[in-house]
């Protein structure tokens, strides 16, 4: 199991989950297209849903990718507790807290400056300016925005709601789960998801808990101890009463059975509250089993985005203030491919500069 995920396979992982939700937060800014239950649960979507699945049309594309391409966030989320524990915990030196706070936030600070930048001048020089505020500006720049009220009017653009997450992420990683025994990742995870299942599904409180590490806890958490369980250095699943089966999943067909599976379970969860706060686990399962079935080819096009997704995260709200208006007054399709192309394009230009930005030290 020390092998259960390569490099490469994570790469893959990183770079389906960039393309799902760039094309997520292009689509869902069309006013007639399906929208998602992301921070909310609301039944009325699930029924739009269900009228466009019944009676599909050539836009069926654009809704499935507005519905469900969000998910591509835990999938982001999975990683950095998965990437966590292989770079950590394996060390022989334990990392302070302050010092490995202040260099994950300096990571996360070098992309989001960049990008916030570039935003804020395409931003002031289009139509549909945004009325910024300093202290909002503040708090998005030192990340502790999503803990302000109404985080889905003052976050902008919208997806940068993700740094603050990290940050957040980070600091539970950090002070409370740094090395300590898997149990205390499962309560974490239980206690998350206990605080969300007796909010009102379309409620504000839920809405505050999921733009925050409450939210974010459940793909982070498993991770984590997937990371663990994976390894050789581990002890056994509960810090080394109980072992953990070592046998290998091995072939395509059983991959396939797992993302069949997955899939089939991602679509029947969405209809139901309870139900719908476990789906990041099954995505996150869908998408392993995709990048196991991969033929190296298609997987090598999947790493390499995987190697700009970060670029690419923060380059496709700007390229999307642009083109939105193509979509919306003149063809979907038509917008969507020049959005494609030049978020791609764009953010390859944006990562040279981002790898020229000296990088913090531990």
């Amino acid at each position: 199991m020390k092998d259960f995920l390569t490099r490469n396979e994570c790469s893959a992982m990183r770079g389906i989950a960039i393309l799902a939700i760039m094309l997520h937060n292009y689509c869902h800014f069309i006013g007639k297209i399906v929208k998602e239950n992301e921070y909310r649960f609301y039944d009325f979507n699930n029924n739009r849903l269900l009228q466009v699945l019944d009676n599909p049309d050539e836009l069926l594309p654009v809704h499935l990718f507005s519905y469900f391409g969000h998910y591509g966030v835990p999938v982001f989320l999975f990683l950095s507790g998965f990437g966590l524990v292989r770079k950590y915990e394996s060390a022989q030196a334990s990392p302070k807290a302050l010092p490995f706070l202040r260099y994950h936030y300096l990571k996360l600070l070098k992309m989001l400056i960049v990008g916030f930048v570039f935003f804020l001048i395409v931003d002031m020089l289009t139509p549909g300016r945004f009325a910024f505020h300093w202290y909002n500006v503040l708090a998005q720049l030192l990340m502790y925005i999503n803990v302000l009220p109404d985080p889905n009017k003052i976050i902008w653009p919208g997806i940068y709601w993700f740094f603050g997450l990290m940050m957040e992420l980070y600091i539970v990683y950090r002070l409370l789960l740094y090395r300590q025994k898997n149990f205390y990742v499962m309560l974490l995870i239980v206690v998350c998801w206990l605080l969300q299942m007796f909010c009102d599904p379309d409620g504000e409180t839920l809405n505050r808990l999921r733009y925050n590490c409450i939210g974010g806890m459940l793909p982070f958490g498993l991770g984590i101890l997937l990371a663990r369980v994976s390894s050789e250095e581990s002890g056994g699943f509960l810090g080394g009463k109980w072992e953990f089966p070592r046998r290998k999943l091995q072939g395509a067909v059983l991959w396939g059975i797992v993302f069949l599976l997955a899939s089939a379970l991602v679509f029947m969860m969405c209809f139901n509250f309870q139900t719908w706060l476990w789906i990041p686990v099954f995505i996150i399962l869908g998408i392993i089993a995709l990048v196991k079935l991969m033929p190296e080819s298609v997987l090598k096009v999947f790493v390499w985005f995987g190697g700009i997704s970060a670029a690419i995260f923060v380059t496709h709200p700007i390229v999307r203030k642009i083109f939105i208006t193509v979509a919306r007054q003149q063809d979907i399709y038509d917008g969507l491919m020049l959005y494609v192309v030049v978020t791609i394009a764009l953010s390859w230009a944006v990562k040279q500069i981002i790898d020229h930005i000296p990088s913090p030290k531990l």
